[in-house]
């Protein structure tokens, strides 16, 4: 309770620099006493001083984002004590010690020398820094603003990769905007700075004029006295405004042309002029040989060549004890990991529901900063699969794997190779989509998505395969492609309990009585989520998930068989599943099975805990899988997509049966066709 009685500087700082902004203003109206005026100029100084060094120690911009309102705050202060200063300089002829020292120190005995060193100081504060800090900040804000959608998708791409949270995305996002709002607000500051040095020229010219005019007029002086007096008082006056100013200006432009890391100005300035020991050497021979030229003082050429050498040496020194520094810390990393806790194991044993590795060529596709945009296309990958399938793919996490081959890829599901391709990164991929010959020169080679004859061309022949009506991809595409496909593939797989829950927690918000109908009374999560990879497996979208627990939900109460359910879901998701498969014209193209063997099947239907499957004997099955291949080379289907319809009573069974030979025909029962669509009917399945 004591504590927070006390007075706190640091928490009323508010209501100080409120009165402060005043007392600027009113101090451009009240006289000044010269003692007073001489605190408030070395306060001046003082903050001056402060802020350059604040410049110097800050690692990135929004740590001294009040930088621009206290550019402007200072100017005031700035002007304000040009004017009292002025007012006791024309009125007193005396401005105080510090405006009187100042210009004894630079004027001296000649004042014509004073006026010139005084004009450099303004020169170099107008034309050098006001003018370069201005345009560095300028340039600054349309640079920022221009980078900015592309700041914001790659942390869209970093949130998708799972690379960074909902909070660190958030905080990244607000970060970015500071930083453009800060960039904005110095171009605008920057022009007060160059008013500032215009406003101190002006007031120059007027106290020595009216100076010199007051002083011969209203106080007698001889001219001669009458100029060296208000010359240096004028003189001091400048230089002690302008030397804060110059300071500041000089902060101004350090902050703007920082580029971004984590050190600040000083640290980053030691170590990147002392990066290459080799360059000092270089230097340190260089001064000698001028040391040598006739004329040359070569006393100090020598002291700097040596020491220059000596840095160098130096230098090369610590370079090869960071190299073993390194090594070593390698080894005792390496050493820690062998003998580290059980906790630390843990995290080794963890496999990724997906993941893709990359050889060391292929790490420019992942690259941003070399034009990559991998990312982004695998998080249009997950956006495609959820929308199509109704899943939600993990974030896909990508490796470099120096084991692999140069230009190759694998894709893993939950730490297994799935499949692999190589790439060639500098060129494309060419493809007939007649599944011809191609005719142009390039490296044959297998598309690895569909196993369709290609051949990698240069990018220069893009124009003329296109033209032959040639399918032309960059190896982005090609990997995406065999990612999108493998996904679709192998969806029931990535579909673990937690995907479930989240599926059904998406749709709990909304749809809240059927869930709560279904979970936990009638069925678990682990039951949904073997009917909804029964689904996946066949490539049924299970994007309607308020249907499929709704017929879950009507038919678990008569039966709990997972295999019953899922032909339950399939019957209600009809007109989904046939939706592909219908023509312009409402029909259907099928082959079917001939009464026989649908009755062999049925009669051989044995169950298990895996499901229905009928046990042929290893003759007859090859003799079935053989009239399916030649039946469907014999048909055109729609989309090129077979389909084979059967009776209800064999669907699940029949398609276990062919699945591994045939994991891309539909398998169909009449249940699922809606009765608005017509059946055609173009072969016949028979032993």
């Amino acid at each position: 309770m004591e504590y927070n009685k006390k007075v706190s500087l640091k928490n009323n700082i508010d209501v100080i620099v409120a009165f402060g902004v005043i007392g600027i203003v009113l101090m451009m109206i009240i006289p000044l006493p010269t003692a007073v005026l001489d605190m408030l100029i070395a306060v001046n100084i003082t903050t001056a001083v402060v802020i350059i060094l604040l410049t110097m120690f800050t690692t990135e911009v929004l740590q001294f984002s009040i930088f621009p309102s206290l550019l402007l705050i200072t100017t005031l202060f700035r002007l304000g004590l040009n004017i009292s200063s002025t007012k006791l300089i024309l009125n007193n002829a005396n401005a105080g010690d510090i405006i009187a020292t100042f210009g004894n120190f630079v004027v001296g005995g000649n004042y014509v020398v004073g006026i010139i060193i005084f004009t450099i100081i303004i020169i170099i504060q107008f034309v050098v820094i006001t003018n370069g800090a201005g345009r560095v900040s300028e340039v600054a804000a349309r640079f920022t603003l221009d980078a900015m959608p592309g700041k914001q998708m790659s942390i869209d791409a970093d949130l998708n990769a799972g690379m960074i949270d909902e909070q660190e995305a958030k905080r990244r996002r607000l970060a970015l905007q500071k930083e453009a709002d800060f960039y904005g607000a110095m171009d605008g500051a920057s022009k007060f700075v160059k008013g500032d040095a215009i406003a101190g020229i002006v007031i120059t010219l007027i106290n020595i004029l009216a100076g010199i005019i007051i002083g011969v007029v209203m106080k007698n002086m001889p001219i001669g006295e009458a100029a060296t007096r208000y010359i240096k008082l004028t003189v001091g006056d400048g230089l002690v405004s302008q030397i804060p100013a110059l300071l500041i200006s000089t902060a101004s432009g350090i902050i703007v042309t920082r580029s971004g890391n984590d050190e600040n100005f000083g640290t980053t300035l030691g170590k990147q002029l002392t990066a290459f020991s080799k360059v000092i050497a270089i230097v340190s021979v260089i001064l000698l040989f001028f040391a040598f030229i006739p004329g040359m003082p070569k006393l100090i050429f020598i002291f700097l060549s040596s020491a220059t050498g000596f840095s160098a040496y130096m230098l090369y020194k610590d370079e090869k004890q960071e190299v073993i520094a390194k090594q070593e810390a390698e080894e005792q990393e390496v050493m820690e990991t062998e003998k580290s806790e059980p906790e630390n194991v843990m995290n080794l044993i963890q496999v990724e529901p997906m993941e893709i590795e990359i050889g060391y060529g292929l790490i420019p596709l992942a690259d941003e900063s070399s034009g990559g945009d991998l990312l982004q296309r695998i998080a249009s990958v997950r956006r495609q699969c959820a929308i199509e399938l109704g899943i939600v793919v993990q974030p896909i996490r990508i490796r470099d794997n120096l084991q692999l081959k140069t230009n190759e890829y694998v894709l893993k599901i939950r730490g297994t190779d799935i499949a692999k391709a190589e790439l060639m990164t500098n060129m494309l991929l060419c493809m007939d989509p007649m599944n011809e010959e191609i005719s142009l020169q390039g490296i044959q080679t297998i598309e690895p998505t569909f196993g369709l004859p290609a051949k990698w061309i240069n990018k220069d022949q893009r124009e003329e395969a296109e033209i032959k009506g040639l399918t032309v991809v960059d190896p982005t595409t090609v990997m995406v492609t065999h990612l999108t496909e493998t996904i679709k593939s192998h969806a029931y797989e990535l579909l673990g309990r937690q995907e479930t829950k989240m599926i059904i927690d998406n749709i709990k918000e909304k749809y809240s009585a059927v869930v709560e109908e279904l979970i936990p009374d009638l069925m678990t999560i682990g039951e949904v989520q073997k009917v909804l990879q029964n689904l996946l497996k066949e490539k049924v979208s299970i994007k309607d998930i308020v249907t499929i627990l709704e017929t879950l939900a009507d038919q678990s109460r008569n039966t709990k068989d997972i295999e019953v359910l899922t032909e339950y879901v399939r019957f209600a998701l009809s007109r989904s599943i046939c939706n592909n498969l219908i023509d312009d014209n409402r029909v259907i193209t099928v082959i079917m099975l001939s009464p026989e063997l649908e009755q062999l099947i049925s009669n051989n239907i044995q169950k298990s805990l895996q499901g229905t499957f009928p046990a042929i004997d290893p003759d007859t099955t090859k003799k079935i899988f053989d009239e399916i291949n030649k039946t469907i080379e014999s048909v055109h289907f729609y989309e090129n997509q077979p389909v084979i319809l059967v009776s209800p009573n064999i669907r699940p069974a029949f398609r276990k049966l062919i699945e591994m030979v045939f994991p891309n025909i539909i398998v169909l029962s009449l249940n699922e066709i809606p009765n608005d669509v017509e059946i055609k009917t173009e072969g016949v399945v028979s032993l």
